[in-house]
């Protein structure tokens, strides 16, 4: 099992040698094990009796959501969403790491956060499933997240 990612910075003390095995960016000194790297700090229980303690750059970590988690996603479907939108969404079932992950966006709080038209503007929630370019005053059926409009500046 995996605990949430901490981000670190080369120096940082993580542990100490007696609680952990140190692994990839990682240094081991005077019985504490220290940050190599910047990124991520992964513990992960391998079948040892410790846990072994690596640092991976952003980059290299696969930052897989759990269960519940609330995520941003870009979309495919067209009823509700259109290609491109930026999606807040809920996670209901994981994937293996090749599969996608079973999405909702049931709850008023999620649902689409930034749409933009075909003329290319950033449209405007005016219900809880439309949006209205500001250009062209076109309307267009969105599933609108209820958001607080600061989060709304793309």
């Amino acid at each position: 099992n995996m605990s949430p990612m901490k981000l670190c910075v080369p120096g940082d003390k993580l542990c100490s040698a007696e609680d952990c095995i140190p692994g990839t960016g990682v240094y081991l000194r005077h019985g504490y094990i220290y940050s190599s790297l910047a990124g991520y700090v992964l513990r992960k229980n391998e079948g040892e009796e410790l846990p072994v303690i690596s640092v991976v750059r952003e980059t290299e970590t696969q930052l897989l959501p759990d269960v519940g988690a609330i995520v941003t996603c870009k979309v495919e479907t067209y009823k509700s969403f259109r290609p491109g939108d930026i999606v807040l969404a809920k996670v209901i079932s994981l994937g293996d790491v090749q599969s996608n992950y079973l999405l909702t966006t049931a709850e008023n709080e999620l649902g689409v956060v930034v749409a933009h038209s075909e003329a290319g503007a950033q449209m405007v929630p005016i219900s809880w499933c439309e949006m209205q370019c500001p250009l062209t005053h076109a309307k267009e059926f969105r599933k609108v997240a209820r958001v607080q409009p600061e989060y709304l500046q793309a």
